[in-house]
C-alpha cells in the first residue's frame, strides 16, 4: 500500500514508546488535520500491532487525551497503537462556527453534515471511519483486522455509531460517559438540527445504515451484525448525566433487546465527567481491548 503523506509535528518518548502528533491534508474535510499516534515500545520490531482509536469530546483537540488521560502506560503494556484525531475540521470561519462550545469548531459530532454551509467540510463520520484508518494503515505497522474504538462524551457517541454502523470493523467498543441518545438530548438536538436539518423525523427514523442515522440508541435496536461487546462507564455525579444530556439508560434498554449486543454498563459512584474519571478507569478499558484485539 502506498503511504499517504503525513508530517510529524511533535514527538516525545513515553513508557518506552513514543507519543507523536502528525498532520495531513484531508481530502474528506478539505483542511489540514492533526492526530495523535502512540507507538508502543515494540512498534519497530513487532508486525501487525493492534490498534485503538480514541474520539474526544466537545471543545477538545488531539491534545486533551494525550496530555490528561495517562493511557500510554497501558497501551505500552499491551503493545497497542493508539490514534486520536481532532474533533472537527479547522480553519474555515463559517458564520457561527466559533460562537458556541457545542456546535461548530471542536464539536463536529462525528456526523456527515447535509446542511449548508457545513456539508462540504463537516464530514467527521467519513473521516474517522474511512480516511483516517486509510492514512494509519498505509503509514504504520498495524493490523486493521484487530481494531477497537473508544471515546468520551461526544466522542463516546462517535465511537458507538462507528462500531454499530460498521459491523465487524471494530472488534469491540468502549465509552466514557457517552452521549448515548443524541436525538433526545439538548446537545444532540442542537447539533443534529444544525448539521442534518430541522426536521427531527428525518434524522431520527432513517433506516439503520442510512448516512443520516447517527443515534446509537436507535441503531442498537436493529443492529444485526456480529456479536459486539460494549463497555460503558458513567459517573453517577456527572452533571451532564444528571441534566439528561447523556441518557445511557436508553442505550442500555436498546441493547437489552438485542442478543447481538452485550453492554456492560458500569455506574461509578462519586465520579463526574472529567479526565480524573477517565484516568481512573483507563486501565480497565485497555484490559478490555486486550481481551478482544491482542
Amino acid at each position: 500500500m502506498t503511504a499517504k503523506p503525513i508530517k510529524l509535528v511533535s514527538e516525545s518518548k513515553c513508557y518506552g514508546g513514543v507519543q507523536r502528533v502528525y498532520e495531513h491534508e484531508s481530502s474528506i474535510l478539505k483542511c489540514t488535520m492533526k492526530f495523535g499516534c502512540f507507538l508502543p515500545p515494540q512498534h519497530e520490531k513487532k508486525k501487525n500491532l493492534p490498534l485503538v482509536y480514541f474520539l474526544s469530546g466537545l471543545t477538545c483537540t488531539e491534545q486533551n487525551f494525550i496530555m490528561k488521560s495517562g493511557f500510554q502506560r497501558y497501551a505500552a503494556k499491551h503493545s497497542i497503537v493508539v490514534v486520536n484525531p481532532d474533533t472537527s475540521p479547522r480553519g474555515f470561519d463559517f458564520p457561527g462556527e466559533h460562537d458556541s462550545y457545542d456546535f461548530g469548531s471542536g464539536a463536529g459530532f462525528y456526523v456527515n453534515a447535509t446542511e449548508e454551509p457545513w456539508k462540504s467540510n463537516y464530514r467527521m463520520y467519513s473521516y474517522v471511519t474511512g480516511e483516517l484508518p486509510s492514512v494509519i494503515s498505509s503509514n504504520f505497522n498495524v493490523n486493521v483486522e484487530k481494531s477497537a474504538i473508544t471515546g468520551h462524551s461526544m466522542g463516546g457517541h462517535g465511537a458507538l455509531i462507528a462500531a454499530l454502523k460498521n459491523p465487524g470493523k471494530y472488534k469491540c467498543v468502549s465509552t466514557f460517559a457517552p452521549i448515548s441518545n443524541p436525538s433526545e438530548c439538548p446537545w444532540g438536538s442542537k447539533a443534529f438540527t444544525g448539521y442534518l436539518g430541522e426536521t427531527k423525523s428525518a434524522w431520527k427514523t432513517n433506516p439503520l445504515y442510512s448516512l443520516n442515522q447517527y443515534d446509537a440508541t436507535y441503531i442498537a435496536k436493529d443492529y444485526d451484525g456480529p456479536k459486539l461487546e460494549i463497555l460503558l462507564d458513567q459517573g453517577d455525579v456527572d452533571p451532564y448525566y444528571m441534566d439528561r444530556q447523556l441518557l445511557p439508560e436508553n442505550l442500555q434498554s436498546a441493547c437489552a433487546g438485542n442478543k447481538q449486543l452485550n453492554l456492560n454498563y458500569r455506574k461509578q459512584t462519586g465520579y463526574d465527567h472529567g479526565y480524573f474519571f477517565i484516568m481512573t478507569f483507563m486501565e480497565d478499558h485497555f484490559n478490555f481491548f486486550a481481551k478482544h484485539i491482542c
